[in-house]
């Protein structure tokens, strides 16, 4: 047996509390090491007295790994444990001290595991709504403008052009609010926009005033009537807080030019100096922009100023949660605070933070409920794109993922395909509908709620930023073969209401199958990828090159 694989962390994504009486029970091996795995538990004031023993379940299989687990139901919930393992040849027990051939069941209190109590508090509460939800992800200067009595005077991008980064092509949101229908009818319940906040800039991530409707976008009103108009249609809306760095504009970083350490928010900024000077540049900013310096998270003063912006748009506007911008640079104090102040005022508004790597440290049900799943897009790069997975490599790096974080988690990340910040991902695949369309597949039915950036429905192309930021063509939007399909699997979604418990991703044993398996409330579902250059077989499905089929209890739907 490998003692070096084996891993077991309390209170983390290997030990979590799912309810007042559930706890699932997560052990790491190498892969192909262990043929059982046991838990051994009780009490952790009855030691040696009344002992359970129960078989656990390989539940995922990465490259290196295997994850066994295992869902508890207690009455006690002050749960003492160790694992029995079996690799063929010999058993082990292991605890604290590691993996052993004996045990002495009468001093386990010295190195047994431990939860010591499920705390209320303590469980990450799953917000139904986003692990069901489709998003519609919009960067709005883009999409469609509807306001003909606004101001049009900064426009300079003729709608369709190629962009620049200094472009606006007038984009607004009446001009969501006049296709909320049209993406309902996609299947999308749910929309992510870009910031709306004023701002000099055509994406608006450099805010002069949280507190101010960008007027080339619209009005609190406007705002207003699409959080209404999505409510009334059963729809949902998440806004983008940037709250690492905001607009030299600002009033507040304007006082600290004026005024230099008198200032009264010179702290509210990392400066290193008497005042804020760019050449040399002595204030920290956000990547390499002199324009946009960053708040100073730490300071308590600043927390509650960012704070009352997240909790003022949620109560005068009823919104339904924040994306969280360059979350990963501000202090984990801050977005405690920032959670418990959130949830407060409304309790199922999310929180999605933009963590592009690994933030288990992040999603342990004090800070963020989710992340956009950029490890996701990544791996679907890798095998749809880049040619760098065959099927094998892709089962394990997915189930890899789906292990960094509990299942809670798993069933609330934003996964996507791409966004924003990133090329198109039907450019990517250079421009292969089949690809493209499994892709899409796989997105809809992994784990978490799926997200597509505005004109994926009409195979919109684009490089990198600015590229992938054009303009909507309204033109190739009507009912053609791909909003059709991604009608299809939202639908899916919905009439399964899957979640991550029994999830079973592997490759066919010819490694040309990618195998995808949900358990469903409702409904089963399978899901069959192959980027072979050959037909493939599993379990009597035929699939054909390059193409997939999706089976949902059996009955073909696509």
């Amino acid at each position: 047996m490998n003692q070096f694989a084996l891993l077991h962390i309390t209170d983390s994504a290997y030990c979590f509390p799912t309810s007042e009486h559930e706890i699932v029970i997560r052990l790491r091996t190498a892969r192909d090491d262990i043929q059982k795995a046991w838990i051994v538990f009780e009490s952790k004031y009855v030691i040696g007295e009344s002992q359970k023993k129960e078989l656990m379940r390989k539940e995922l299989s990465g490259e290196l790994y295997d994850y066994y687990s295992i869902t508890l139901t207690l009455q006690d919930t002050r749960l003492a444990y160790i694992f029995y393992l079996y690799d063929g040849k010999d058993y082990y027990y292991f605890s604290e001290d590691g993996a052993t051939s004996t045990y002495d069941f009468t001093k386990g209190y010295y190195n047994f595991f431990q939860y010591p109590y499920i705390n209320t508090a303590d469980i990450l509460k799953k917000e139904e709504w986003l692990s069901q939800a489709c998003f519609y992800q919009i960067f709005i200067d883009r999409f469609l403008m509807e306001d003909n009595d606004k101001d049009k005077s900064y426009i300079n991008l003729k709608w369709g052009d190629i962009p620049n980064p200094k472009s606006f092509a007038g984009g607004d949101i009446k001009g969501i609010i006049s296709k909320l229908d049209y993406i309902k009818q996609l299947g999308c319940d749910a929309l992510y926009l870009t910031p709306i906040f004023k701002s000099p800039s055509n994406h608006k991530y450099d805010i002069v005033d949280y507190f101010e409707i960008d007027r080339q976008f619209g009005t609190k009103e406007d705002l207003k009537s699409l959080v209404e108009e999505l409510h009334k249609k059963g729809m949902r809306i998440v806004l983008d807080a940037v709250f690492n760095h905001v607009s030299e504009l600002n009033d507040k970083f304007q006082d600290c030019i004026e005024k230099g350490k008198d200032s009264e928010y010179f702290d509210w900024f990392v400066i290193k100096g008497d005042r804020p000077e760019k050449k040399p540049l002595n204030y920290e900013v956000f990547a390499g922009c002199k324009y946009m310096p960053k708040w100073n998270t730490s300071n308590p003063d600043v927390q509650k100023y960012l704070i009352s912006i997240a909790t003022y748009y949620i109560k005068e506007f009823d919104i339904d949660g924040w994306r969280l911008d360059v979350s990963d640079e501000i202090s984990h104090d801050f977005w405690r605070r920032f959670r418990k102040e959130v949830k407060a005022v409304k309790e199922d508004a999310v929180i999605i933070g933009e963590n592009w790597h690994d933030a288990s440290n992040y999603l342990r049900g004090d800070q963020y409920d989710s992340i956009m799943n950029y490890a996701f897009t990544k791996a679907a790069l890798d095998y749809f794109a880049y040619d760098k997975f065959d099927a094998q490599s892709m089962s394990n790096k997915l189930n890899d993922i789906l292990a960094r974080n509990s299942d809670t988690v798993n069933d609330m990340m934003l996964n996507l395909l791409d966004s924003h910040d990133t090329d198109r991902f039907f450019s990517e695949v250079h421009e292969n509908k089949d690809s493209f369309k499994a892709a899409l597949a796989l997105l809809y039915l992994f784990p978490g709620s799926p997200s597509i950036f505005y004109g994926t429905e009409c195979y919109t192309v684009g490089g990198y930023d600015p590229d992938c930021r054009r303009c909507m063509d309204w033109d190739k939007t009507p009912d053609n073969e791909l909003s059709e399909l991604i009608k299809k699997l939202s639908n899916v979604r919905k009439n399964s209401r899957l979640s991550f418990s029994g999830t079973n991703i592997y490759a066919s044993s010819d490694n040309k199958l990618l195998c995808m398996k949900r358990h469903g409330q409702d409904a089963d579902i399978a899901l069959y990828i192959n980027q072979s250059d050959s037909s493939g077989q599993d379990n009597e499905i035929m699939v054909e090159a390059g193409k997939f089929k999706l089976f949902v209890n059996g009955g073909v739907v696509l």
